[in-house]
């Protein structure tokens, strides 16, 4: 049986071969006229007329006289009729790239290549380009397997796993058109997209361990973003009204099946809107979201549980993280000793942990009933304790204006009328710092530039972060199926080591 190292043996010797002849089996330049999906859907027009045409060989069959290659771009496929006799075989050399007849030999799937001719049809009625010339644009040295179902090699090759499985290539077109209706919807509402610093003194806006890195020219380590909250808010103190920014965001946390390290998000905010104003707005931003990517409101999910996003000007329910811990678990979030949490905690076969503090006890009893929610719905009534930087809501000041959406049993978005009392801002800090200071790596840090911020004047503002979990789960796929190039630990193959030996490696 033949290995890749003989496969490619024998394509180094055809480049070899085609470098003897004078061509160039890497050239600059390509011609096209028309897509190959263009010559199919407007056949009857463009029937009798030249047309060149582009793409990567998915076959080649030969017949004495007579090849057919069928030829791919990222339309569609087109067959190539070539017959002896009909190609220019008195064309000039000098282009350095034309193929011959004779030469069809030396071309492999994988290839690309250039064709000009004429549209016909074939006596099996099969639409076509009947070749008048045949250019070789690049000689691909490695065959695409026919199947790639092995998922660790599908993530290292990414670039083979679409070309083998072109779904997995339709899900990051989908996935490109989901951040664009992100930013049609918001730009339609008047908000403008200002991208930000990556790298930050003081990582905040989130609780998350942040990557650290150090940056030369300063000679000072630096936080990778976890979030585009506080940078965006001092837009707010700028004089921004509505402003949002898209781009990735770095966690150095476990992999999870809704979790990566690295991934995209978005967050807006909004001067005078409050939270209200948000959950109005965000319901719609959802419905013109999936109705722009996917065409329905209806989605069945990875876990089993379907998520109806409904018909507009529906309000998606309300749950109590209040009344819903009381509910399901006797607890009051005020008033229950740790003792007791931890009890429910075992109770309940969750983990309790030497460092565990209140907020992160009952944010695990919480997300354990969230694991029953296939939504949507909007998460309210957050205790003050557990979110440093939101209002507090004026009927009980024990609770934020916060709301989070909910569905298929996780958060996927988190929304609050923003803090923009630098003194409250400053106490929440503090009571955060302290966390830090008592082991919770995630607490956030004091950020005393945006407290200073914050003292010449923010006004009332609403603003939501999301990442593309929503539509990872909307796709119904894994966090690492969710991205073209997941990070993978590094690795180098025995067959990459053998056909590169001087590959310095460590492996």
């Amino acid at each position: 049986m033949s290995t890749l190292k003989d496969y490619r043996d024998e394509r180094l010797r055809k480049l070899e071969e085609l470098k003897g002849l004078g061509i160039n089996p890497y050239p600059a330049t390509a011609e096209r006229t028309q897509k190959l999906a263009d010559i199919r859907d407007n056949f009857d027009s463009l029937q009798g007329q030249t047309a060149t045409v582009v793409g990567r060989i998915v076959s080649i069959r030969k017949f004495g006289k007579l090849a057919f290659i069928v030829l791919k771009d990222d339309s569609g496929e087109l067959q190539l009729f070539i017959r002896k006799g009909d190609t220019n075989e008195e064309a000039d050399r000098s282009q350095s790239e034309l193929i011959m007849p004779t030469e069809i030999s030396l071309l492999d799937t994988g290839d690309f290549v250039e064709c000009s001719g004429e549209v016909i049809k074939t006596q099996t009625d099969e639409i076509s380009v009947s070749c008048k010339t045949l250019r070789l644009l690049t000689k691909a040295l490695r065959p695409l397997p026919e199947q790639l179902t092995d998922k660790e090699e599908r993530f290292r090759r990414r670039y083979v796993d679409m070309n083998v499985n072109p779904d997995v290539r339709e899900r990051f077109i989908r996935r490109s058109k989901f951040w664009k209706a992100t930013r049609d919807f918001l730009d339609r509402e008047g908000f403008i997209e200002v991208n930000n610093t990556v790298l930050e003194n003081t990582a905040g806006g989130a609780d998350a361990n942040p990557f650290v890195t150090h940056m030369d020219a300063l000679d000072q380590d630096f936080y990778l973003r976890i979030s585009h909250e506080l940078p965006l808010k001092r837009l707010l103190v700028a004089g921004f009204e509505k402003v949002y920014d898209i781009g990735p965001r770095f966690r150095n946390e476990n992999y999870t099946e809704e979790h990566l390290p690295e991934h995209n998000a978005m967050e807006w905010y909004w001067a005078y809107a409050d939270w209200q104003d948000g959950m109005e707005l965000t319901e719609r931003m959802i419905r013109y979201m999936v109705d722009q990517v996917w065409g329905r409101r209806e989605f069945e999910l990875a876990n089993g549980q379907v998520v109806n996003f409904g018909a507009d000007n529906e309000p998606f329910p309300r749950i109590s993280f209040v009344r819903i811990l009381k509910e399901q678990y006797d607890i009051d979030v005020f008033e229950s000793s740790m003792e007791d949490i931890q009890t429910k905690l075992a109770e309940h076969n969750l983990e309790v942990e030497e460092q565990d503090n209140r907020v992160r006890s009952l944010d695990k009893l919480w997300k354990k009933y969230r694991k029953t929610v296939s939504g949507p719905a909007f998460l309210i009534d957050m205790p003050t304790f557990m979110q440093p930087l939101a209002k507090l809501q004026s009927s009980d000041e024990r609770l934020t204006e916060q709301f989070n959406l909910v569905f298929g049993g996780s958060e996927m978005c988190k929304a609050y009328s923003e803090l923009n009392d630098p003194l409250d801002q400053y106490g929440r800090f503090l009571e955060q710092q302290k966390m830090r200071d008592d082991g919770d790596d995630e607490a956030q840090m004091m950020d005393i530039d945006y407290v200073e911020a914050l003292e010449y004047g923010m006004p009332p503002a609403c603003g939501l972060g999301f990442s593309e979990r929503i539509f990872w789960s909307l796709e119904a796929i894994t966090a690492r199926e969710g991205v073209p190039f997941p990070q993978l630990r590094s690795d180098i193959d025995e067959t990459t080591k053998s056909i590169y030996p001087d590959l310095k490696h460590g492996n």
